[in-house]
């Protein structure tokens, strides 16, 4: 039983180290290390997935919050879309084809690796208009932060916000309907088509998750999803890890996190293209 603890707490931690470099939350190594490494069934496992996101989130956060990375308004604003959207899919379960989403959404993420690998060559972070986006200065939704591994204050505009705000309204939907985490979606949104830099993209999708993953935690307690001995060792890794992730991640230059990110999204959507066209993997 020590064993499994210390090995749990371990698992905990690289996710959370992870997860809140990437904005992804964790849940993408917690699942499958869960279920595949110890068996354990799939309900328990997005249990504790869900615990570790909102651990990642809390650890992470913190830190971004104090260096000014994570950019709120947008995270707020975009949240509105996700919760929205969670609803609608909840609605729409047993109505819409998951097929058909999951093609869908698989291919909005190879695009947005495409698109994140094209930016990886060209080395441009920060593209400004000639003309700001006029919504995004009526929202306030344009910032700066400090890079510390180029150590320079960096200001970006946000564009595209009608797109961006319709992409995580269908990040949102396929959290409903499918029951998958959107942290790839939120990084996607923001880097790919609000054209935000990598790092505060990362920073408030941690935010975002921690919110969207506290919403439904409520539901997977109560319904016996969730079992303490697990989730107990895990959350104290993951929120280490994450406290560890956010220091790394703003030692990182943003090339370096491109290139680890784009395997990981490309290999999501392709996942998700193939669950969609029926092939079991």
């Amino acid at each position: 039983m020590f064993h499994t603890i210390i090995v749990i707490l371990l698992v905990g931690l690289l996710a959370g180290i992870v997860g809140s470099v990437l904005g992804l939350g964790g849940g993408i190594i917690v699942t499958p290390v869960l279920t595949l490494g110890f068996g354990l069934d799939i309900k328990y496992a997005i249990g504790a997935s869900i615990i570790a996101v909102i651990a990642t989130s809390s650890g992470a956060t913190i830190a971004y919050v104090r260096d000014e990375l994570l950019n709120l308004r947008v995270a707020m604003f975009l949240e509105i879309a996700t919760t929205i959207g969670a609803i609608v899919g909840a609605v729409l379960v047993g109505i819409v084809h998951p097929g058909f989403l999951y093609v869908l959404f698989g291919l909005l993420l190879v695009f947005s690796g495409w698109n994140m690998y094209r930016k990886l060559r060209a080395g441009n972070e920060v593209l400004h208009q000639a003309e700001p986006d006029r919504m995004a200065q009526t929202l306030r939704l344009n910032s700066s932060y400090y890079d510390k591994a180029l150590k320079q204050k960096i200001d970006y505009q946000v564009e595209n916000i009608p797109a961006g705000f319709t992409i995580m309204l269908g990040a949102g939907l396929a959290s409903g309907l499918l029951g998958i985490g959107s942290g790839a979606f939120k990084v996607a949104a923001m880097d790919t088509f609000m054209k935000m830099p990598l790092k505060p993209s990362s920073a408030t999708s941690n935010l975002m998750m921690g919110v969207t993953a506290a919403a439904s935690a409520t539901v997977y307690f109560f319904n016996g999803s969730i079992k303490p001995e697990i989730a107990a060792p895990l959350a104290i890794g993951v929120l280490v890890g994450a406290t560890l992730g956010s220091r790394l991640m703003q030692h990182l230059k943003p090339r370096w996190i491109r290139i680890i990110f784009i395997p990981i999204i490309v290999y999501t959507g392709l996942q998700m293209l193939l669950k969609g066209f029926g092939v079991n993997i």
